[in-house]
């Protein structure tokens, strides 16, 4: 455990930031198995909402840096071809 104030303040904001990225990576993924749904039940409407919510999610995780920008694109490109190879 951490000794010095500023050491024990680092350990605490670390934990705090764990915390809020993990959810926010929980919501993306989940974001994203939604629109596999969607995309497996061949529901139009249904992926075309999913899909905007999921690649808000995975947008906004880019613009956090809690993935890298061409891991972003390579999420959001499946997607898009998921949804546009759609029947």
């Amino acid at each position: 455990m951490a000794n010095l104030k500023s050491a024990k303040k680092r350990a605490k904001v670390a934990d705090v930031r764990r915390v809020r990225n993990n959810s926010k990576l929980t919501a993306m993924r989940t974001a994203i198995k939604n629109f596999d749904k969607a995309v497996e039940a061949q529901d139009k409407e249904a992926a075309k909402e999913a899909m905007a919510i999921a690649v808000k999610r995975i947008d906004q995780i880019g613009s956090k840096g809690l993935l890298h920008k061409n891991n972003v694109a390579n999420k959001k490109s499946r997607i898009a071809k998921a949804f546009n190879n759609m029947a």
